[in-house]
């Protein structure tokens, strides 16, 4: 006994579940939906079969965790694992399939080969095909788009914006009228007119729900209007009402001409009937491939009813799973699953879709014919397909992205107030030390302590926050690049311009009070001067930590390899320790040493040109500044030439920034 077909027949269940959906869809007046206006699409997965290797999945700092070099490689059997085996599928525009494993290997490497973003795996036997022609990059691009499980957004921007931004750089040849058109066709279709001119927000920055953020990164996708729509578990991690909501926003999709293809762990009843196809799969082998409504008949047949009031979702994958509590029900779970995957290809060799029909279906409309949803042509919201003619100019990239930095930056304005307290406390401990005296009462060993450590505690403070934000934005950048919006130079030239603003806000807050609270030079060209140099430091400590963010994988590398470097060039800046005694290595590193030239030009605005009073017992003799300058070996270049050498530096970073971004292709966090 199982439940539907006990209680109706297979034909009254075809009728209830068909009038259920019919209701889901007509239950909002004025509803919308897109419909895909290209060709339909086809997708076709002929007896794939992938292997991937597993130590080479293994990150190079994981395995340094280990006492292992980085470049060993594990050649071992056991290090190769078949993710996928023998897989066969067909679905057509109008279908929603969905993949339902209990382990993710074999739906990740799927959804990863569909996308042509293998990993280090293997092919071993079929191919993917869509619309007849094998899978490339270029044919993926025009007209599949994958929404990954983690939602890659800026969190300081609205919901509106965020579309309106991403409308901008996938839709440059539109006028701005049909642009906007667009942005609030895809807020009504998703159900987020609510939550509009809410922000986005994430686990640390308050702002829209769960479900609705992962609408916001269904409708980033939407925008272009794709064809093929692959979403890997869109459900995780959200409550059972948002995730039912959710799902029966994609069906709708589906139901406008697309095909969509989605990941998703055991999903309660009343998902699982929103499914057009099932695929069953467990370690990578199938099953169970076709009808969710005929699931239940199928293994009903094999021998493994439904029991009476269980979600068939729930008790198949529980069947299908692979127990490894202990070694003998490892064994018989496998063999189960073995003996499972054999009936289920002697049933389908018949089919050429792969998909398995009862017999009822036979003379029926087959299971791989798409259904569309009755609404009317007034009803439908017709949207041009994607093409990369559309994508705007290196120009409208820079100055779309520096809007959106500037935004996201500024949004956020309890943290720049936090860096700017932060920032000004530094400044007034410090000059509150040196407060009451007059530079003649200073020693030259303070004066030179005093603007050592102007120079070099700021940078450290900028290194941290630039990594943290850095690393915290890459997801976002990453997926973007995937997509194709823009180049790393229209990014990298509005990321440095568009952190201007701030950079001149910490300075400001920096320089001004420790300048005249330790009474250095009145001198308003001095003042200047001073500030210049800090800023040009900042800037230079600033690039660098973008360039470390992007070089290297995670926070916590990042974060260690810059303070290592930073600490490299602070202890070579030749104060703790003359210029002149400096041995061969650190000699060569305060060459490029921003610690060390900010050091030197401070001194020299201070005491170039002016004469200083030493005071020895009960005599006072003037001494030239000049001459303390080169005593202390801080004389080597004029002024103007330090400031050129760090613009030198600050390009130098940017120039491997921008190598970093282009050709090291990093993963974000949620990806290792």
């Amino acid at each position: 006994m199982f439940p539907l077909e006990h209680v109706l027949g297979q034909e009254e269940t075809q009728k209830a579940t068909r009038s259920l959906q019919d209701s889901i869809f007509c239950s909002e007046d004025n509803s919308l939906y897109f419909t895909y206006n290209g060709k339909s699409n086809v997708l076709e997965v002929r007896d794939l079969s992938y292997q991937v290797n597993v130590a080479s999945q293994i990150p190079w700092y994981e395995k340094l965790a280990h006492l292992e070099m980085p470049w060993t490689r594990a050649t071992d059997k056991e290090s190769h694992m078949v993710a996928i085996r023998n897989m066969s599928f067909k679905v057509k525009s109008g279908q929603m399939l969905a993949l339902i494993e209990s382990s993710v290997c074999g739906k990740t490497s799927l959804f990863d080969l569909i996308t042509c973003r293998d990993y280090g795996g293997k092919i071993t036997s079929g191919e993917i095909l869509i619309n007849g022609k094998p899978t490339t990059r270029q044919l993926v691009k025009k007209c599949t788009a994958h929404v990954r499980e983690d939602d890659r957004l800026l969190p300081n921007l609205t919901v509106k914006e965020t579309l309106l931004f991403i409308a901008k750089l996938r839709l440059a040849k539109i006028s701005d009228s049909e642009r906007k058109k667009r942005v609030e066709d895809v807020i009504a279709e998703l159900r987020l007119r609510q939550c509009a001119n809410t922000r986005v927000g994430n686990e640390y920055i308050r702002g829209v729900s769960g479900g609705e953020r992962r609408r916001v990164s269904i409708g980033v996708q939407l925008l272009w209007n794709p064809g093929i729509l692959i979403f890997s578990d869109p459900t995780s991690g959200l409550d059972s009402f948002t995730a039912h909501n959710l799902v029966i926003t994609l069906s709708r999709l589906a139901r406008g001409n697309r095909l969509v293809l989605m990941s998703v762990h055991q999903p309660r009843s009343d998902i699982f009937q929103l499914f057009d196809l099932v695929l069953l799969m467990t370690s990578g082998i199938t099953v169970y491939s076709g009808a969710a409504q005929d699931m239940v008949q199928y293994f009903t047949r094999m021998g493994y009813p439904c029991p009476t009031y269980s979600n068939p979702a729930d008790f198949y994958v529980d069947l299908t799973s692979i127990d490894r509590h202990t070694e003998e029900r490892e064994m018989e779970s496998k063999r189960r699953v073995s003996m499972l995957a054999a009936m289920f290809h002697e049933n389908i060799r018949h089919f050429g879709d792969h998909l398995w029909r009862s017999s009822q279906r036979d003379g029926m409309t087959p299971v791989s014919e798409p259904r569309f949803s009755p609404l009317t042509l007034e009803e439908t919201v017709i949207m041009n397909t994607h093409s990369d003619d559309h994508l705007p100019g290196w120009l409208q990239q820079f100055t779309i992205l520096l809007s959106r930095q500037i935004s996201n930056d500024f949004r956020d304005l309890s943290a720049l107030l936090i860096r700017g307290f932060e920032t000004l406390l530094m400044s007034l401990l410090i000059g509150f030390l040196y407060y009451g005296h007059g530079k003649s009462n200073l020693s030259i060993q303070d004066l030179s302590a005093l603007l050592f450590m102007i120079g070099a505690l700021i940078p450290y403070i900028v290194i941290l926050e630039s990594i943290t934000k850095c690393h915290s934005e890459r997801p976002v950048l990453y997926q973007e690049f995937e997509d194709g919006l823009y180049s790393a130079t229209s990014y990298v030239s509005a990321k440095i311009l568009g952190e201007l603003p701030e950079q001149c806000f910490i300075v400001i807050v920096y320089g001004i009070p420790i300048y005249w609270l330790a009474n250095l030079s009145p001198d308003p060209e001095h003042f200047f001067l001073n500030l210049l140099l800090l800023m040009l430091l900042t800037y230079c400590a600033r690039i660098m930590a973008m360039w470390m963010s992007a070089m290297l994988p995670t926070l916590q590398i990042s974060a260690f390899f810059g303070n290592a470097l930073y600490t490299t060039f602070f202890l070579s800046g030749g104060f703790l320790i003359s210029l002149e005694n400096l041995w061969i290595v650190p000699s060569w590193l305060s060459k490029v040493s921003f610690v060390r030239w900010s050091f030197e030009g401070l001194m020299q605005i201070q005491l170039k040109g002016v004469t200083y009073p030493m005071t020895s017992g009960n005599v006072t003799y003037p001494i030239s500044g000049t001459l303390v300058l080169q005593t202390m070996g801080l004389h080597s270049y004029p002024l103007y030439a330090i400031y050129l050498i760090l613009v030198g530096m600050t390009t130098g970073f940017l120039v491997l920034y921008y190598l970093s971004l282009r050709f090291i292709k990093q993963k974000s966090n949620q990806d290792w």
